[in-house]
């Protein structure tokens, strides 16, 4: 099992969002959560990811057979955990080649290993911008620099492809995306898709897994998942609206 989590409790500012959640994920498979705005699916992630100010009060967070939650975040991106984020930032004055050559060494030096050679970082540069059709001049560019939406989900998904992580968790990419977009996100997310790697996909909408045909899919409410399926319950949730799942789980 690539994550196991165990009774999950989660409060920011010492307000509880996330309830008791359990969920597990195998390595090879495609996990959808969906849910309506504020019952913790961000919360969620932030949490997996060790994003700061998200306080673990109970429960456990196991990732490749070892407990995280004292993990910080540096150390879960080296050990193979990728978020991509609902509103990329912008970093003015460093370019995206800087950038990825930095990340992708920082990784190998924790894995102890000698830097990447530059003609080995452009050859795979190359390769993964064809994969997710991202144009030079976006890669030559400070990181996300005067980006449109698309382009900064595009290269979230680029800078995926790059470090190769074991676990990504996409948070709401389909934000803001046209169909176009859409598709070469989803594109992107489909080819890296292995039998060594897993993605957790969040999303509001089940437009998204009309292009990422995911394994399993979660429904969250008031901070747990509430009920899980195939595909199928997703194109149910679209049809009925979360009204249902709030007519079923209110108290």
């Amino acid at each position: 099992m690539l994550l196991n989590i165990k009774n999950l409790h989660v409060s920011i500012d010492g307000k509880e969002i996330i309830k008791g959640l359990n969920f597990s994920v195998n390595k090879g498979e495609i996990h959808a959560i969906m849910g309506p705005n504020g019952t913790g699916k961000s919360t969620l992630a932030a949490a997996i990811t060790g994003r700061e100010g998200y306080e673990i009060t109970q429960g456990e967070i196991i990732f490749k057979g070892q407990v995280i939650n004292d993990w910080s975040p540096d150390k879960r991106a080296n050990e193979g955990v990728f978020l991509s984020f609902q509103y990329p930032i912008e970093i003015p004055g460093v370019s995206m080649t800087n950038f990825m050559r930095t990340a992708l060494n920082a990784r190998r030096e924790y894995r102890k290993l000698p830097p990447v050679s530059a003609g080995d970082f452009l050859r795979k540069m190359e390769e993964k911008k064809k994969l997710v059709d991202i144009q030079s001049k976006l890669t030559n560019r400070s990181v996300n620099e005067g980006f449109s939406g698309g382009e900064k989900k595009k290269n979230e998904i680029f800078q995926m492809a790059m470090l190769e992580p074991e676990l990504a968790i996409l948070d709401e990419t389909d934000s803001g995306l046209d169909i176009d977009a859409l598709k070469v996100v989803a594109n992107g997310v489909n080819q890296l898709k292995s039998g060594e790697n897993a993605f957790i996909v969040i999303t509001h909408y089940q437009r998204l897994l009309e292009y990422i045909v995911p394994d399993f899919v979660h429904v969250m409410y008031d901070g747990r998942i509430v009920k899980s399926g195939g595909k199928g319950l997703a194109l149910e949730l679209e049809e009925r609206g979360y009204e249902w799942i709030k007519e079923q789980f209110d108290d």
